[in-house]
Order: structure tokens, then C-alpha cells, then sequence
């Protein structure tokens, strides 16, 4: 497992009325602070790859649909360096996934319906000088095969 990566099994809470789940607690150990949160979309196949961030962490949650996660280390000093991780998450697999800063990372939608992904990453998104580093999903740079349709735009 790359280093500080977490992966927290989600509990669902269900009755006649629906389902609750908790996404991050602040009594939790994988909380660190809490920057904003936001849900982002994916159609069937598509990928959203790679990136990165220098100094936010985030935290996953497929809540709807199903999503597999790729992870790689991107850090120099890391023990871990160049370790590729993945993980299947969303409705029959409620997992939370914890994403250290310069860890890359991406998911892409398996399954035929939209899937619905929520992050809270620790810091808020800044619109003038965004801490968002880009690569295209099927960069050299990391050895990870999407399994990419063509036609379909990813990134």
C-alpha cells in the first residue's frame, strides 16, 4: 500500500425510509481538517486521470454507481515511490479513500450507470492559483492501463 494511504470501510445504515452513510468524521483518524466538499460525475467508461495536488489531501467516496481508483506515488522521498495502487468503490463496496498530497490519482467508471463521487479534500479550492497538477490518463509517466475507449474524452 503506497504510504499514507487509507482505506476505511464505509458502513450503510439501512431502512424502510433509505440508506445513511457516513463519508468522514472529524473523531476519525483518517480526518485531518476540513477544507470544502464537493460531489463530481462520471459517465460509463470515462476516466478522470491523473492528478495531483502539493499540499491538499482528499478524500473519496463513490456514492453511487460503481468507480475503480488508481492511485500512484508520485513523491521523491517516499518509500513507496512509483507504487501503483487501485480499488473498487461505490454501492457494493462503500469505501472511503484517504489521498496524501503528490500521490496521483484518478478513477474511471465501471459499470453502465453515472457514477457519483464525493471528496473533502482539507483545503479549499483556489480559483487564482489552483493546487491542481495535471497528466493525461495514458501518460508514459505512470505504467496504469485504463483500458481507455476511444472516442470518449477522459482526462
Amino acid at each position: 500500500m503506497i504510504e499514507g494511504v487509507v482505506v476505511k470501510q464505509l458502513r450503510m445504515i439501512s431502512d424502510e425510509r433509505g440508506w445513511l452513510m457516513e463519508i468522514l468524521r472529524s473523531d476519525w483518524d483518517t480526518f485531518e481538517r476540513f477544507g470544502q466538499v464537493y460531489a463530481t460525475t462520471a459517465y460509463p467508461n470515462i476516466v478522470k486521470a491523473w492528478h495531483m495536488h502539493k499540499k491538499q489531501t482528499d478524500h473519496l467516496a463513490c456514492i453511487k454507481g460503481m468507480v475503480k481508483i488508481a492511485l500512484c506515488d508520485g513523491r521523491k522521498n517516499s518509500k513507496t515511490k512509483g507504487e501503483i495502487n487501485d480499488f473498487i468503490a461505490g454501492e457494493r463496496n462503500p469505501i472511503l479513500v484517504k489521498i496524501p498530497p503528490e500521490v496521483w490519482h484518478g478513477f474511471k467508471t465501471i459499470g453502465e450507470e453515472t457514477a457519483f463521487v464525493v471528496n473533502v479534500p482539507t483545503e479549499l479550492y483556489d480559483y487564482k492559483s489552483p493546487d491542481e497538477h495535471r497528466l493525461p490518463p495514458d501518460t508514459p509517466e505512470i505504467k496504469y492501463d485504463w483500458g481507455l475507449l476511444p472516442g470518449l474524452k477522459h482526462g
